[in-house]
């Protein structure tokens, strides 16, 4: 086509695109969702409940149990209704920390912050015993360890180190980091050197030598009756450990063996010691439980039910993942995004508003070990993305929100290669530019629930957050805790995300979707 052609076809298509652009934003309904969401917030002790008063929230564990029946009956307190505890599939075993008591005794005292990994056994009571550097470099190099190992606590040297940041660790996004977001660019592409390919494989392969060995080293340590194992890297400092599990957790799965997580310093301490011929003795205490009871997982559900005849059955959803690790309360990963997404519908039952649509809320469980309870829910609700057998509901979902990036608050929302949703949140968006939300990115965002939606071609969508001390302090962390959310920002994301539910309950049409996913054939 020529480009005086494609000139004047745009002006002729252009008012009928603007038209189907135009969206009926209710200016009174924004005003009361902004006013009910500031001025008589109830995000903290959302929070408080989920955190504080429920513990760790691993899948399946009592914590994860205290704050769904809270979230549940809350949501009922509330005015929703068909608030359930829904079982998604078979989840496997769950645990926790019952008693973690580990001090360093030898050659002087000192209590020690650490943190049993997850799926562990534990030490069948106290031990005092001495630490056993390994400086094996690969599985063959333990051999000289084989009979050594009974009754011993065992921690590996390392030949890396910790580098001073002089970067704060909490920050919000500029607004030139904003446009770069909203403005993507094609990565360069550049030919990879010879040698940058070899150095690619020889760090590929220096990773599966440590995996083996770290197995072969487990394996022989539970055969010859050592206590436990030591590690760390070198994020693990300045009293924050990033900890997560140890190995699977199936109910036919063993135990793992003992591995605890140090901070660095602490590490550290210890391997010059052991290194300079100084003996290093510790006290050992660790109880864990298991939990076989039900290896059932459950995600949370409740609804405002729609009051259109013709659109009730058609269905908005928000949500975000209640599960966590276990050395914080799991506050900004993910308490946060589920207290946002409650003070949202509790801010829409608080105005009394009449949605067209059902709004459904989501918080799911077994996000952390693989997106399990949102993937659960989608393949018996919509479809298998296996198959893309599409079920009724599917043809009556129009979209669904998440939060699950912090505590920081909204400043726009990743489209997630759903171009055709962009004239629309902009103008959803529009009431809430003074509160910093403004930015929309074809871009997508990975590793969260919203892409359990869009692998069955549902609309799904991450809302861009600021990153706070995110990746930096809380994610994963012994930090992860109430005292790291920020009330304010937490507000704000509950304002917008009851924003964008209401205006997608109460449009004339579904949210735009993108192409169904194509099946991949297995030759």
């Amino acid at each position: 086509m020529n480009y005086k052609k494609k000139y004047i076809l745009f002006f002729l298509c252009a008012p009928l695109v603007l038209f189907a652009q135009k969206e009926n934003v209710d200016t009174a309904i924004m005003n009361r969702v902004r006013k009910e969401g500031m001025d008589n917030s109830k995000v903290m002790d959302i929070a408080f409940h989920l955190t504080d008063a429920s513990g760790p929230r691993l899948t399946g564990s009592p914590g994860f149990m205290r704050a769904a029946n809270y979230a549940k009956d809350q949501l009922s307190q509330w005015g929703l209704t068909n608030a359930i505890l829904d079982p998604w599939g078979t989840f496997g075993k769950s645990w926790e920390l019952e008693r973690s008591y580990i001090a360093m005794t030898v050659p002087w005292y000192k209590p020690l912050e650490a943190y049993a990994k997850v799926w562990t056994s534990g030490t069948n009571g106290l031990h005092s015993t001495e630490v056993l550097l390994i400086t094996a470099k690969d599985s063959a190099g333990l051999d000289v360890y084989k009979g050594k190992l009974a009754g011993k606590l065992l921690i590996i040297d390392r030949s890396d180190s910790y580098n001073l940041s002089f970067s704060p660790d909490a920050r919000r996004y500029r607004d030139g980091q904003l446009d770069t977001i909203a403005n993507p660019q094609a990565p360069a592409q550049s030919a990879v050197t010879a040698a940058e390919r070899k150095n690619q494989e020889l760090l590929l392969s220096q990773g599966r030598t440590q995996l083996s060995m770290m197995n072969t080293l487990k394996a022989m340590s539970a055969s010859e009756g050592a206590i436990a194992l030591f590690t760390t890297n070198p994020r693990n400092h300045d009293g924050t450990i990033f900890v997560q599990q140890a190995g699977p957790y199936k109910t036919t799965d063993p135990a793992n063996f003992l591995d605890i997580a140090l901070q660095w310093e602490d590490y550290m301490t210890i391997v010059r010691l052991l290194k300079n011929n100084i003996p290093v003795k510790m006290d050992v205490d660790v109880r864990t439980k298991f939990i076989t009871t039900d290896t059932i997982g459950y995600n949370v559900l409740a609804e405002i039910k729609g009051t259109d005849k013709k659109l009730q059955d058609e269905l908005v959803m928000l949500g975000g993942h209640l599960d966590s690790w276990h050395s914080g309360t799991g506050a900004t990963d993910n308490a946060a995004g589920c207290t946002v997404m409650m003070e949202a519908v509790r801010i829409l039952q608080a105005i009394g508003i009449k949605p067209r649509r059902t709004i459904r809320i989501a918080l799911w469980s077994g996000e952390e070990e693989g997106l399990y309870g949102s993937r659960g829910y989608v393949k018996k609700t919509f479809a298998d993305p296996a198959d893309m057998k599409l079920l009724p509901a599917h043809g009556k979902f129009s979209a669904y929100f998440n939060v699950d990036n912090g505590t920081g608050k909204i400043r726009g929302v990743y489209l997630q290669g759903n171009e055709a949703v962009r004239p629309i949140f902009q103008q959803w968006l529009a009431p809430f530019n003074d509160l910093g939300a403004k930015t929309l990115t074809i871009s997508n965002t990975g590793g969260t629930d919203h892409l359990s939606f869009d692998a069955v071609g549902l609309p799904g969508f991450q809302f861009i957050q600021d990153p706070i001390e995110y990746d930096t302090r809380t994610h994963h962390s012994n930090m992860d805790v109430y005292d790291h959310l920020l009330q304010d920002d937490l507000k704000q994301a509950a304002i917008i995300v009851a924003a964008f539910v209401y205006n997608a309950a109460m449009r004339n049409e579904k949210i735009p979707r993108k192409e169904l996913p194509v099946v991949q054939q297995v030759k």
